[in-house]
């Protein structure tokens, strides 16, 4: 009962703050604290990026021509490439009972609900229950652009519910299970990969300095038999591009779909404001982003949390590279642990206090974003 009971819990921590966002669209209140809102009721939230192009995937299975034929998006076939197919594979299953826009609701704050729950188990194992509790609370509204993409059509959820359960079984030498949520947040997201990087240097490098320093067989320090289930993440992407070589005959279509892939060199490129995907020089916030995040990195390495450091701190490298105007979305994955290394920060009444204050601008901030990031769309009918 206990446990149910703490399920009902953590699941109402993370639907909640959802809810809230939905209501104001739903009931399509015309401001809230001044801030306009659009009369379109829930559609607001269904046509948020990227929720339309996923639909169109959940009803085409990447098939060119379908999609030529329905969809009047002014986008090239090779961009459908870029959004991977679990989510709207999961869409496309629960549109049988609820049709496929509160299908593609459905699998997000679902995918949320997970990520919260695996969160908590996650912090856990470093804190007491309330601490833990309070923090799985601050990691379901912030930051604000991760209450965003768990209120709106989005692949985020799977990715970071996949990401924290592999993470927390990799850590409790539950391998099979850390490769197999890994091989989820690989098919749900590109950055999945990053997984099983991680995975190679935890094992490598310590297997390495002992080899170095004993001069025994590296291959019986690494112990391969017991690490093997990480290759279903590899395993995983090899999958996605074998359907995009099926689908889009083109294995590497990933590659080719267009300026998605938003690495550039040399890093922080993301101050060029000239590039396509920056577009303003209003960025000071970045820095801000990158400090918090380089500290806690730091903080994991002292505390000794290496597997949790290892995907931190490539996942952070890899953001340094990115050029694009919305960081903060491609460095949600990191910030569950992020948060855990602020944990003994966040848990103090002070805080606590400062969150009180702060979660007021999160929601006018979501509410502002939500009511202007939409997909136009004419016509609902072939996503219906």
């Amino acid at each position: 009962m206990k446990k149910i009971q703490k399920l009902l819990l953590l699941a109402a921590i993370s639907l909640i703050p959802t809810i809230f966002i939905w209501i104001s669209f739903f009931v399509r209140v015309k401001n809230i604290w001044g801030i306009p809102l659009p009369q379109a009721g829930m559609a607001t939230i269904v046509s948020n990026y990227d929720g339309p192009i996923y639909l169109v995937i959940a009803k085409s299975l990447y098939n060119p021509e379908f999609i030529k034929w329905n969809f009047q998006f002014p986008l090239p076939i090779e961009y459908y490439a870029a959004p991977f197919p679990l989510f709207p594979a999961l869409i496309r299953v629960f549109s049988v009972f609820i049709g496929f826009p509160y299908a593609m609701l459905f699998v997000t704050v679902t995918a949320s609900v997970l990520a919260t729950y695996f969160f908590y188990k996650f912090i856990r194992q470093y804190q007491n229950e309330a601490n833990s509790l309070f923090l799985t609370l601050v990691f379901s509204v912030f930051p604000a652009r991760w209450l965003i993409v768990k209120s709106v059509g989005s692949a985020e959820p799977l990715l970071i519910a996949g990401v924290i359960a592999s993470i927390y079984y990799f850590q409790n030498k539950k391998y099979s299970l850390a490769g197999l949520w890994g091989a989820l947040a690989q098919l749900a997201k590109p950055p999945g990969i990053l997984l099983f990087v991680a995975y190679l240097l935890a094992i490598l490098v310590p297997a390495i300095k002992i080899a170095l320093t004993t001069n025994k067989n590296i291959l019986k320090i690494l112990e391969v038999k017991k690490y093997w289930p990480i290759l279903f993440i590899p395993l995983s992407l090899v999958l996605v591009f074998s359907l995009f070589g099926i689908q889009l005959k083109d294995f590497w279509a990933y590659f080719h779909s267009g300026d998605n892939v938003h690495l550039m060199f040399p890093p922080f490129s993301v101050f060029n404001y000239s590039a396509p995907w920056v577009g303003t020089f209003w960025l000071e916030e970045i820095i801000f982003i990158y400090l918090l995040g380089i500290l806690g990195l730091l903080k994991l390495v002292k505390e000794k949390d290496y597997i949790a450091s290892w995907f931190t701190g490539i996942f952070i490298l890899s953001i340094l590279f990115v050029a694009h105007r919305d960081i903060l979305r491609y460095a949600l994955p990191a910030v569950p642990f992020i948060i855990k290394a602020y944990a003994n920060t966040l848990v103090t009444k002070e805080f606590k206090i400062a969150f009180a204050v702060i979660i007021i601008p999160i929601f006018l901030f979501s509410l502002a974003y939500i009511s202007q990031n939409t997909m136009p769309v004419s016509n609902w009918a072939p996503f219906l």
